[in-house]
C-alpha cells in the first residue's frame, strides 16, 4: 500500500450543524483536492446526493489531489474511468471514478457492481463511486460516505461519514 499524500493545512471551510459548507463550484473542488491528498491505495469512497450536487466536482478535486492525469469528468454513460498518476507531479496512485446511477435496474444490483470489476483494482487505487450507496460498499473492508446537499442558494453543505479503519482520524484534518 502506498504511503498517504501529507496531510493538508486544517480547513478553513464553515462547519455548519449538518456539516461542511461549501459556497461555490470552487469550493467543492477545494475540498475535493483536501480529501484526495489523505487519500491512498485501497480507499473507497461512496458519494451520495441529489442530481446536481456537486459529487463529480468533488471527485475533480479528489483527482487533483491525487495528482493523476486526464480531465474527470461525469463517468455515468461509460459508468467507470480510470485515471493513471502523474509521476512527474507527485501521483501516486490511480483514482477508479465510477458512477452506479444507470445500475440497479437488476434484482441484484450488486451483481452489475461485480459485472465492472472494480474488485480487481480496488487495492491498488482510490475508488470513487457516485450513487453507489448500498451497492459498493462491499467493496472494502472500510470505506468512506460523502453525502452532498444543495442548498437553494447553490452552496453545497457535505457530511463525511466514515466506516470502519482509520478514516475518522484522517479527516479530522479536513
Amino acid at each position: 500500500m502506498s504511503p498517504p499524500h501529507e496531510a493538508p493545512p486544517r480547513s478553513t471551510f464553515p462547519r455548519g450543524p449538518r456539516g461542511v459548507e461549501l459556497a461555490t463550484v470552487e469550493d467543492t473542488q477545494e475540498f475535493g483536492r483536501r480529501l484526495g491528498a489523505i487519500l491512498r491505495a485501497g480507499d473507497l469512497v461512496v458519494l451520495t446526493g441529489p442530481l446536481g450536487a456537486g459529487k463529480t466536482a468533488l471527485t475533480q478535486g479528489i483527482g487533483a489531489g491525487l495528482r493523476v492525469r486526464g480531465d474527470i469528468t461525469s463517468p455515468t454513460f461509460v459508468i467507470a474511468r480510470v485515471h493513471r498518476p502523474d509521476p512527474e507531479h507527485g501521483g501516486r496512485v490511480a483514482l477508479v471514478h465510477a458512477d452506479a446511477y444507470r445500475l440497479g435496474a437488476a434484482t441484484d444490483p450488486r451483481a452489475e457492481i461485480d459485472d465492472l470489476d472494480l474488485d480487481a483494482s480496488v487495492d491498488d487505487s482510490v475508488t470513487v463511486v457516485e450513487w453507489g450507496e448500498g451497492m459498493v460498499e462491499q467493496l472494502a473492508e472500510t470505506h468512506l460516505q460523502v453525502r452532498i446537499d444543495r442548498r437553494d442558494d447553490d452552496a453545497r453543505v457535505v457530511e463525511l461519514a466514515p466506516s470502519g479503519g482509520d478514516w475518522a482520524a484522517r479527516i479530522e484534518a479536513l
